[in-house]
């Protein structure tokens, strides 16, 4: 049995979820988000919470009935408070700053790096070094940060590149004479 698809999903007050057919459609302050569950899981919402719960007992239906539940408790989450990730740029003049509302880094390159916002992505810049992509889709956040890290992933020898907050990088001793 599912630990995580047993559990329901709080619905905090000012998020109205919709339920038609298998799509479930969440809406709050931030935003709207929409899903459509898989055939073997049925949702549906008692009270303040909502309850997801296998249609039939197959293995499919198993490893959907906990991805179901996480992704809708995501859209609540991304709807209420929204979801933010930091990337950190390490290097002699690696720096980021915005160009409207695109991104453009300087990542050692002979040109700059110029990173349009997807729909729903907003980008900001607190530090030349810092970077900030903030959104109500979980999905869409991760994806973009991974793509800029795709950039200029850091390297072994001196950590230079283009990192998440926090990571740590594992480094090489490099050669010796």
């Amino acid at each position: 049995m599912s630990r995580i698809g047993k559990k329901a999903v709080a619905v905090p007050t000012g998020v109205t979820v919709t339920i038609s057919g298998q799509t479930v459609s969440v809406k709050g302050p931030k935003g709207q988000l929409a899903w459509t569950v898989a055939e073997e899981i049925e949702v549906k919402q008692e009270g303040a919470e909502l309850v997801l719960s296998k249609r039939v007992e197959n293995t499919r239906a198993q490893a959907m009935w906990g991805l179901s539940r996480t992704l809708v408790a995501n859209m609540v989450h991304g709807v209420t408070q929204g979801y933010e990730e930091t990337l950190e740029l390490v290097g002699v003049g690696y720096r980021a700053a915005m160009k409207g509302n695109s991104l453009s880094m300087q990542l050692g390159f002979s040109h700059e790096v110029d990173v349009p916002p997807p729909a729903g992505i907003a980008f900001a810049v607190p530090k030349q070094t810092e970077i900030k992509i903030s959104g109500i889709d979980k999905q869409a956040v991760g994806e973009i940060a991974a793509r800029i890290r795709r950039i200029r992933p850091p390297e072994p020898y001196k950590g230079k590149g283009v990192r998440y907050a926090g990571e740590k990088v594992r480094r090489k001793e490099g050669k010796k004479k």
